[in-house]
């Protein structure tokens, strides 16, 4: 699989990022790891990530892979986290999401725009992940009017100069960009955005001279679009509209990302 070298970093990454928002719910630890495995096999080098993800279990599953392939890079997130916090067993997160359904409260995101909690964030997710340094650490779904301060920014600098931080941004959907961009915020140096084949939502960074980074939602928007869209083709067009960031797959079938890996391939023949 072809990469990229991400707009504005040192970062080289694949064209397909593995999303990891739904890796909980993939099977067992083993079964987690092996999906990993899987990505990495077809040429997949950066994974996406969050505490929010099965309540801390995404990261901490990502620590086994990542012990074996130090050469992988990754992406987590601050401001968003668990009910209940992130050290819930695999048994007690599967009941609170089964009880978020009938009680959306139980299973409701946590969000904290706070310092404090912010540096409690970041340790913990080292921790998790078993890394010295994250490689891109972005604000998860930020409010622009609670982050865009200098003190998030000094943070987040310092934690570059201290080396736990290689790289940080945004991760949040298109419609929440504009502030972001009017201002020339240093928050924003990556962006990580939703788009469509459709609306095309991501176009809002080309209209502030902005390259597309990292995108994601692709396939999501046309299944609710068409539920037999044909999700090869999508992913296929999503390549051809972003041709120089990378574009965030999710799966919980191994098989598919054989696929999703002959499509990244196909593009440079």
């Amino acid at each position: 699989m072809r990469k990229i070298a991400l707009a504005d970093t040192d970062l080289q990454v694949s064209r397909f990022i593995f999303g990891t928002a739904g890796l909980f719910n993939a099977g067992g630890p083993k079964r987690r790891l092996e999906l990993l495995e899987s990505a990495f096999d077809q040429g997949v080098t950066h994974f996406d990530t969050a505490p929010y993800y099965g309540f801390g279990n995404a990261e901490r599953a990502m620590k086994p892979f990542l012990a074996r392939h130090p050469e992988a890079t990754v992406t987590t997130k601050v401001g968003i986290y668990s009910p209940g916090g992130e050290r819930q067993p695999d048994g007690l997160v599967f009941l609170r999401k089964a009880a978020g359904r009938v009680f959306p409260a139980i299973s409701r995101p946590m969000i904290d725009w706070t310092l404090s909690r912010a540096r409690v964030a970041l340790e913990d997710s080292l921790r998790r992940l078993g890394r010295s340094h994250i490689d891109l650490y972005t604000l998860h779904e930020p409010d622009f009017r609670l982050v865009e301060t200098q003190e998030w920014s000094r943070w987040l600098e310092d934690e570059v100069a201290a080396g736990r931080v290689r790289h940080f941004g945004v991760a949040l959907e298109a419609r929440g960009l504009p502030p972001f961009l009017q201002s020339q915020s240093p928050l924003s140096r990556v962006v990580q955005t939703t788009d469509s084949l459709e609306t095309r939502d991501a176009d809002v960074l080309a209209r502030h001279g902005r390259p597309m980074q990292i995108t994601y939602g692709y396939v999501s928007d046309a299944l609710r679009r068409n539920s037999h869209a044909d999700v090869p083709s999508v992913l296929s067009q999503a390549l051809k509209r972003n041709r120089d960031g990378a574009i965030i797959v999710s799966t919980r079938k191994a098989s598919r990302m054989g696929q999703y890996a002959e499509l990244a391939r196909a593009e440079c023949e």
